[in-house]
């Protein structure tokens, strides 16, 4: 199992602030946010973001309307990855 972080994203309309996320990444690649969804739902990897020095645990939050990622930190769920940068 690797723990990766996630440094950047990918989201379609970038500043639509209601569409999610379409990958996630870092210096190493991205990956579809349905990959990265399965994965932590198998348990095959863990990701987190990283803002200061604070780690926040990307988890994910089921509703009516589908599967979100988000990060959970300081005893809550959050929406940090949404202010990470644009993947390349």
């Amino acid at each position: 199992m690797a723990d990766i972080q996630v440094t950047c994203i990918k989201k379609i309309p970038r500043n639509d602030p209601y569409e999610g996320i379409t990958h996630l990444g870092n210096s190493s690649g991205k990956w579809m946010r349905q990959d990265v969804i399965a994965w932590i739902e198998r348990k095959a990897h863990t990701f987190y973001t990283r803002v200061d020095s604070n780690r926040g645990a990307i988890g994910i939050i089921n509703r009516a309307t589908g599967k979100y990622l988000r990060t959970y930190a300081d005893g809550q769920w959050n929406d940090n990855p949404l202010s990470l940068p644009e993947c390349r």
